[in-house]
């Protein structure tokens, strides 16, 4: 008999898995919903939806292997990573979803998020005051005017999976919809810098491709994530984490 396994569990959702089988669970119906809706409109692999009851979304798990974790080396080869990039590339190329998700968020509205974060972090202790700051002045870069486009919004390594060269499968796109492309490949490669030339080898540099931008949001991320990370059982600090790539923008 399967067991049931605790993926991650918060106060916002919970995801199960039992078998090949994930379980979301979820209070928010209507991100439920648009979660449902941009998996059906992305032009990558995505899981199969096998049954909706509110608050639960049953999804079949996608075959392949992801390309690591935060906080752990990749073993991948350059090439899978370049799959990735083109992968992504493609979801950035399709049309526009419904406007909703965090990654469409109002330049000010984040820039206001990000200022009071920040006080925060140094008022509580969290972090010290210097590595606030340096990276506060870095994640100025991504505060800038940008053309939407059909974003993951979450598109940690961990949501991807190849086999070989191959995309299987991208998962948990309930961040989904419209936002900046560099947002998306900044926390693909969010303490994997090493492999950033790889990813924009296969997305292509017919774009505008700026890596400040980049290097901002690797700290804008990592500064919103800290505390809650701390408060929902997570451990920021841990070697190659949060923690660690605002410390990186400091050397």
């Amino acid at each position: 008999m399967d067991e049931v396994k605790v993926v991650v569990a918060h106060s916002e959702r919970a995801t199960l898995r039992v078998g090949d089988v994930f379980l979301k669970v979820d209070a928010d119906q209507a991100r439920i919903d648009a979660e449902v809706e941009v998996m059906a409109r992305a032009p990558v692999p995505t899981p199969e939806v096998l049954w909706r009851k509110p608050p639960v979304l049953a999804i079949a798990a996608v075959p392949g292997t992801t390309l690591g974790r935060l906080g752990e080396p990749s073993t991948a080869p350059p090439s899978a990573w370049a799959a990735a990039g083109a992968a992504i590339r493609k979801l950035h190329d399709a049309p526009l979803p419904p406007h909703h998700g965090r990654a469409g968020r109002e330049l000010d509205e984040l820039a206001a998020e990000l200022d009071v974060e920040c006080e925060l972090l140094v008022a509580n202790g969290v972090l010290p005051a210097d590595l606030v700051t340096r990276n506060r002045q870095v994640a100025e870069a991504a505060l800038r005017p940008w053309t939407p486009v059909f974003t993951h919004g979450d598109l940690q390594i961990a949501h991807v999976f190849l086999d070989g060269d191959h995309v299987t499968g991208v998962i948990d796109w309930s961040e989904a919809g419209q936002g900046d492309a560099l947002y998306d490949l900044a926390t693909f490669t969010l303490g994997h810098e090493e492999h950033l030339g790889d990813v924009i080898a296969g997305y292509g540099t017919d774009v505008d491709l700026d890596l400040d931008v980049i290097r901002g949001w690797w700290s804008l991320r990592s500064l919103l994530g800290v505390r809650w990370l701390v408060e929902h059982g997570f451990d920021p600090s841990a070697p190659g984490c949060e923690v660690d790539v605002l410390k990186s923008r400091c050397t």
